[in-house]
């Protein structure tokens, strides 16, 4: 069950992260999935042992873990950007 809600809120994360970093027309819903869960692995490991609190991944589903999953995600985003195209958005 903790899949399918990681994957249900990772999607979205990466929706809302790829609508904030304009590159929505150019990604599907798999890679909005993927961009989520990237996203929350990385603000894991880098923003939550700045802020405390806990991500998606480690199993904390509020305003908190979502709000830095996202920020994880744009981030991500963020830094495909600026080598994909040499700048970030």
């Amino acid at each position: 069950m903790n899949l399918i809600i990681l994957l249900i809120v990772g999607g979205i994360i990466g929706w809302v992260a790829s609508m904030i970093m304009r590159t929505d027309g150019q990604q599907g819903i798999f890679l909005n999935i993927v961009v989520g869960i990237v996203g929350a692995v990385l603000a894991g490991f880098i923003i939550t042992p700045f802020f405390g609190g806990a991500s998606i991944m480690d199993g904390a589903l509020n305003i908190q873990s979502i709000l830095i999953s996202l920020v994880g995600a744009i981030i991500l985003l963020a830094i495909v950007n600026m080598f994909r195209r040499g700048s970030v958005r």
